[in-house]
């Protein structure tokens, strides 16, 4: 069994070469990545260097390590000193004692050299493993502004975020999460516009994340957020650099996680479900038509099914004559109750989502047509639905489509509402849309209320909510902001 070193390891690198690589040996005796290279300096200095095989640059390992090491000039004084400061070239190198911390640097990628007589080790930095490289984010393209996307690789994060930023009011701490995964977080935010507080309670949760391994950002978002058991997002999230640093500009915190390249943003207001990544790329004019649509589009794929379901079994009398036949035309022959047949439609409706969502971007078309027009079609011909029922199910699934922030959300309030107006009628829509607004008003994110902006009802407290006005009156930040003047007034007061 291969041993384990954990950062409560208080063990160090004894002064035996030997013994040093004895251990490592032990520690990855099932790894067959695992790679040793003795190499005896021009000094004559016998040395290991230890590394895993696709992590490193074998470049930078035989350029800068290995070659230095043949050609130097005999040892003066200590040997670590003596290696990491005259014989390395190496851009950055690490005197380590701990087991642990030279364990920690093999496994993220670097490479370690052991010295006979030294109760040390070189932590040398030789990463090379391939990224996918900068791309756009095929779920947040845009037609104008910039087309770069976060990679999985936290370090080229770091930098398309600081060249977006160029301060150093941008700060960047880092904490390491999962026992096993050891996976590295960075806490991103600009130290004179994020309130303090904000940023503590940011780390204390972070702090208090106890779990084997990070994989993805969503891991921590269900782990740090606001009421985790609400339907509605409480954390952002957005794989695109410059949507990250408007959103540091405003006051918030970013949370990058190392090795994905979506990363969170706090706290997160509900009026952002509605804001769509280039409203500010386009002129104000276009961004507030679109932005009040998708507003509208809510209410719409939420409560069109169950409003239409409360109109057709409780309230006939309220639908003009010539579609209440047609609809009692349409409905002749249908097996299925009303409710019933509303709510197989919204089911078939999630599963062309999701199927669409999941297959090949070259049967995506396919698809669309054979599920939306073929069995639709055959469905209301062969009397198994109505044809009013499947268009406000199917109007209702194109409105869902204007707000992808929030399509988890949709499904279960729409359910919900089905369920209500099933029961109740119209009072039930009603209670529905009440209880929904209710829930809205009082969400929160890390202590700040999602509706924040409506506690200002002022024309700069509403500026970027259903429209959004032109940046020439967009002087104050946000409410929770530390400094809310935004252009003019020197940056002080609001």
């Amino acid at each position: 069994m291969p041993a384990v070193i954990t950062d409560r390891d208080a063990r160090t690198v004894s002064g035996s070469l030997e013994e040093s690589l004895a251990l490592f040996r032990e520690i990855f005796s099932l790894d067959a990545t695992f790679r040793q290279r003795e190499v005896r300096s021009g000094a004559g200095v016998r040395c290991c260097l230890l590394y895993l095989d696709g992590m490193v640059s074998s470049e930078l390992v035989n350029q800068s390590i290995v070659r230095p090491l043949i050609l130097a000039a005999p040892a003066e004084g200590d040997v670590a000193d003596w290696m990491e400061h005259q014989v390395l070239y190496a851009n950055d190198v690490a005197r380590k004692e701990k087991l642990s911390d030279l364990l920690r640097g093999i496994l993220y990628g670097d490479s370690v050299l052991l010295m006979e007589g030294a109760a040390c080790g070189l932590v040398i930095n030789s990463k090379g493993w391939r990224t996918r490289g900068i791309s756009e984010p095929g779920n947040e393209t845009v037609q104008q502004g910039p087309r770069e996307g976060f990679d999985e690789a936290a370090m080229l994060n770091l930098a398309q975020l600081r060249r977006k930023l160029l301060t150093p009011d941008l700060c960047i701490e880092m904490l390491r999460l999962g026992r096993r995964t050891d996976t590295m977080v960075f806490v991103c935010y600009l130290h004179s516009l994020a309130a303090p507080q904000l940023v503590r309670q940011v780390k204390e949760r972070l702090a208090a994340v106890d779990i084997d391994g990070v994989l993805d950002s969503n891991y921590l978002n269900e782990l740090i957020r606001d009421r985790r058991h609400s339907v509605f997002k409480t954390c952002g999230s957005t794989e695109r650099p410059d949507v990250v640093a408007a959103k540091l500009l405003e006051g918030r915190v970013a949370v990058m996680v190392d090795g994905t390249p979506v990363v969170l943003t706090v706290p997160y207001l509900f009026s952002e479900n509605f804001q769509s990544d280039e409203d500010y790329y386009l002129s104000f004019w276009v961004s507030s038509v679109g932005r009040a649509l998708r507003y509208f589009c809510f209410l719409v794929t939420v409560a069109l099914p169950a409003f239409y379901l409360a109109l057709l079994t409780f309230h006939q009398r309220l639908l003009p004559t010539f579609l209440l036949l047609s609809a009692a035309q349409s409905r002749a022959g249908v097996p299925f109750s009303s409710l019933v047949e509303c709510l197989l439609l919204l089911l078939l409706l999630e599963i062309l989502k999701e199927t669409g969502a999941r297959m090949p971007p070259n049967l995506g078309h396919t698809l669309s047509i054979v599920g939306g027009l073929v069995v639709g079609q055959a469905a209301v011909e062969a009397r198994l639905v109505s044809a009013p029922m499947l268009i406000a199910v199917a109007v209702s699934g194109i409105a869902g489509l204007m707000i992808p922030r929030l399509r988890g959300a949709v499904f279960y309030l729409r359910l919900g509402m089905v369920l209500l107006a099933a029961v109740l009628g119209l009072p039930g829509c009603f209670l529905g849309l009440t209880l929904i607004f209710a829930r809205i008003v009082g969400l929160s994110s890390f202590g700040i209320s999602c509706v924040g902006s409506l506690e200002e009802p002022t024309v700069q407290g509403l500026k970027d909510t259903v429209v959004r006005l032109p940046w020439w009156m967009m002087k104050t930040r946000p409410v929770f902001n530390r400094n809310r003047r935004r252009q003019g007034g020197g940056g002080k007061g609001r």
